[in-house]
């Protein structure tokens, strides 16, 4: 039988009972750990799976095709990632990197906003479910084990403010602005001036309504705009979970255009998801339901954009496992908001939004995922000689008096 050649040759740890819709069971994995039990419902999601697992498990799963007897679709998942060892990273040639480049990832203006749409115009209070109050979709920073997805959330932003090195006056540039909660936190503690651009019209509105309320529309604004038509000059650009999301064919184009817009003087921070084991491709079933034109990027393919667009890397830091603990939370706090988010969409989002954040959380824990931050600059002494001071800038945006209320 497919299925069972297919399982025991992925599955190889762990302890997974799969009920088949005859009534066989099928066994994989030396029996160690927490026992996962799946049924699947019938002989056509059987084959589906056996031809095509990267796409028809999670297909599965949210149309009721594959469903958990044991455990829950997290442990499923996890099993499947302490499996991912066995079987190496399929690796991109150049025939199919020109087929994904042209079809999937072009990412023209008109492609921009219908997949930015298609994951971000979702409703806010859906998102007010599991994020933190300010909204922050992206990486968290946990100084220590122990904090809060809040104290994380916090962190991130201190971190990336001091890399920027913020000054009063100052024109920034936030690429992928989000809800806004990163900008206003910007204008906020150092008066800078702060552009926000997004492709969301949902972002949009509830980004400008939190300037507005909190008093700061004249020190932040926030347009829908592509990033390739701003005009510029900024002093300081920040970029943080947007460049998954342009494309590997735009890399050149993102990298020269924050050349362009940037200052002779001027810094730039740019936080992305990375892969550490080279050039891949985005798993096909993110690409179709979670993330369409989006491609997760190795260092080798950045930085050598980097190059040729002039720029200076003056600092790179991986953040290893911060997303996954960021994801844990993210789940965590949907799983506990489930009922409320089936009411605003429907059962089948809900489960479709599950394996996301469960194949997502896997990713950075087994399958080579991180994020990196780079700071970018024109000029070679734009930045002090020794790290020292982004600590102490984080250290003096933490003390009580200067706290954002």
């Amino acid at each position: 039988m497919a299925l069972q050649t297919m399982l025991r040759k992925v599955i190889r740890e762990g302890d997974l009972t799969v009920r088949l819709p005859g009534g066989d069971r099928l066994t994989a994995g030396d029996g160690s750990g927490p026992p996962v039990e799946i049924e699947i419902t019938s002989a056509r999601w059987a084959g589906r799976i056996a031809a095509n697992p990267s796409m028809a498990v999670g297909e599965a799963y949210m149309d009721g095709g594959l469903v958990l007897r044991r455990g829950g679709v997290y442990d499923f998942v996890d099993l499947i990632g302490r499996n991912a060892k066995y079987r190496p990273l399929k690796r991109a040639g150049p025939l199919s990197r020109w087929w994904l480049d042209r079809r999937l990832q072009a990412n023209a203006r008109a492609a921009s906003r219908r997949n930015v749409a298609h994951h971000y115009d979702l409703s806010v209070d859906f998102y007010r479910r599991f994020l933190d109050p300010d909204l922050q979709y992206s990486c968290a920073y946990f100084p220590r084990p122990d904090a809060s997805l809040e104290e994380a959330q916090v962190a991130k932003k201190r971190h990336l403010a001091a890399k920027l090195m913020l000054g009063a006056g100052q024109k920034v540039l936030d690429i992928g602005c989000g809800w806004g909660g990163l900008g206003l936190t910007l204008a906020q503690e150092s008066e800078a001036q702060v552009d926000g651009i997004t492709l969301s019209t949902e972002q949009l509105a509830t980004a400008q309504a939190r300037a507005e309320a909190a008093g700061l529309s004249g020190r932040a604004r926030f347009s829908l705009t592509d990033y390739r038509d701003v005009a510029g000059p900024y002093d300081r650009i920040v970029s943080v979970g947007m460049f998954e999301h342009v494309g590997r064919p735009n890399f050149q184009t993102y990298f020269d255009q924050v050349s362009r817009l940037l200052k002779d003087d001027g810094v730039a921070v740019v936080h992305s998801i990375g892969r550490y084991d080279g050039p891949g491709f985005t798993q096909p079933w993110i690409a179709k339901y979670i993330f369409p034109g989006g491609y997760i990027p190795a260092l080798s393919e950045v930085l050598s954009a980097v190059e040729r667009a002039g720029l200076v890397v003056t600092d790179i830091e991986f953040l290893r496992l911060h997303y996954a603990e960021t994801l844990r939370c993210w789940r965590e706090r949907f799983e506990a908001q489930r009922a409320e988010i089936a009411r605003l969409y429907d059962e089948r989002f809900c489960r479709m939004w599950e394996f996301y954040l469960c194949v997502s959380e896997i990713a950075f824990r087994y399958r080579g995922h991180m994020v990196f931050q780079l700071q970018l600059a024109k000029r070679i002494d734009a930045v002090p000689l020794t790290r020292d001071y982004i600590g102490e800038t984080e250290r003096r945006m933490a003390e009580p008096a200067r706290r954002v209320a």
